[in-house]
């Protein structure tokens, strides 16, 4: 079973959230409030891209480093058998 990303899984979350609260505030809509229901929206959507790309970034970051780890690994114990010789 392919495993999701944070990177996906969060934002995701929080889109379905920023739907039902836009349900919620439809009344907003409604009184003619356009600028303050549109307003909430693009700012909360903006905020769920930025972070989105954060995540990623960081989820990249995270590989790098254990590939960095991993190889570091492998060269010690190359090392280490070819001192024993």
């Amino acid at each position: 079973m392919k495993r999701f990303k944070k990177s996906t899984i969060i934002p995701l979350t929080l889109l379905l959230y920023l739907a039902a609260m836009s349900v919620i505030g439809f009344p907003y809509y409604q009184a003619g409030e356009y600028l303050y229901y549109f307003g909430i929206i693009g700012s909360t959507l903006l905020a769920i891209i930025l972070l989105h790309f954060l995540l990623k970034k960081k989820e990249k970051y995270r590989k790098e480093r254990e590939n960095n780890i991993n190889n570091k690994e492998e060269s010690q114990a190359r090392n280490s058998s070819n001192n024993k010789e």
